[in-house]
């Protein structure tokens, strides 16, 4: 192999590396399932919640714990760029430490949201079944609507025959 394709090929998998380590942990404002789910779907519907003060309290809270992941996310993964473009400057990359720092930043991101999570769900266990109801209703909406465009892509990407 020369040179250059040796260098690409190590870039290379680092980058799979790196995307795999960071796209397998879904930040916390993005959709999907998890803590992102859970406060999306609390915060759409807090107006309809009134809230009393301890359950107020426990908002705050669960608001910052989920910035707070999400700001940690951001720097573990500008952390971990940095140090994956430092390792291909190398003459031999050490792709090995990559994976390994790409295990530590997904291992952090993790416990970050699942942190944040907690802080919902704790919140949520406060509420009263009249609250638990909103909530409720509104992911069963999110998940009509998830399906419904689920549904709409597979008729787009359907083989033709």
């Amino acid at each position: 192999m020369k040179p250059f394709q040796a260098i690409r090929a190590a870039a290379f998998g680092a980058a799979l590396l790196v995307a795999a380590g960071a796209g397998a942990q879904p930040a916390m404002h993005h959709h999907g399932g998890g803590a992102a789910n859970f406060a999306m779907a609390i915060a759409a519907v807090k107006g309809q919640l009134n809230l009393n003060t301890s359950q107020q309290q426990m908002w705050d809270n669960a608001v910052a714990a989920s910035r707070a992941a999400h700001q940690s996310a951001r720097s573990n993964l500008a952390s971990l760029h940095a140090a994956t473009v430092a390792e291909l400057a190398k003459a031999e990359p050490d792709l090995a430490s990559l994976a390994a720092a790409a295990d530590d930043t997904a291992a952090r991101n993790v416990a970050a949201r699942h942190q944040a999570r907690d802080a919902w769900l704790a919140l949520y266990a406060t509420f009263t079944p009249d609250q638990k109801i909103v909530v409720r209703d509104v992911l069963r909406q999110r998940m009509a609507r998830m399906e419904a465009l689920r549904q709409k892509w597979q008729q787009r990407h359907a083989p033709h025959g």
